[in-house]
């Protein structure tokens, strides 16, 4: 089974702390985890946040986008 990265790309429309409580209630990150994940995807225009199979991914991508983050797959 192969293995695919859910990449969340920087958000100039949602707030920051927006993004870290997604993060935190989506993925259950730690608040410190959450923030780190944040600021690279700030800083470097996107993040891989998870790493699942590509059912768990494509689950895992559709909520995030529920909550109008952009989010995108890419094998791992």
């Amino acid at each position: 089974m192969s293995s695919w990265k859910v990449v969340l790309w920087n958000d100039p429309v949602n707030l920051m702390d927006y993004v870290v409580w997604v993060l935190r209630s989506v993925l259950g990150q730690s608040d410190e985890e959450a923030r780190r994940m944040m600021l690279v995807a700030h800083e470097a225009g996107h993040v891989v946040v998870d790493v699942r199979s590509r059912e768990q991914a494509e689950m895992q991508a559709l909520r995030l986008r529920n909550h109008s983050l952009r989010v995108t797959l890419e094998a791992a």
